[in-house]
């Protein structure tokens, strides 16, 4: 069994739905059994940090905030079966991670 993890920076938007849509329609024309796509919690890096790069004049702060936004597929299949589903073209800005686990 193999899962594959969808990893998607900032907002989640229409790439990363697009490839776990095309992730599950290859494994589903392999005739695959397909579990997912599990939407993980949202994990939200934020940095708070001073505007003046000296430390003087008024205490102003800037506010940065990065969500990263995961999915899970789970697949019932040998790992070559993977790597042939994996390999279609990916959007730039989406990580996607193969984890392999033995059964």
């Amino acid at each position: 069994s193999s899962g594959i993890n969808a990893e998607w920076p900032l907002r989640p938007g229409k790439s990363l739905e697009k490839v776990c849509t095309d992730l599950i329609h290859g494994a589903k024309a392999k005739d695959l059994d397909v579990v997912g796509p599990v939407r993980l919690p949202n994990k939200n890096l934020k940095i708070t940090t001073r505007k003046t790069p000296c430390g003087e004049g008024s205490k102003t702060w800037d506010k940065f905030e990065m969500k990263i936004h995961k999915r899970v597929i789970d697949l019932k299949s040998p790992s070559e079966t993977v790597k042939q589903i994996t390999s279609i073209s990916i959007e730039p800005g989406v990580e996607v991670e193969v984890t392999i686990a033995d059964s």
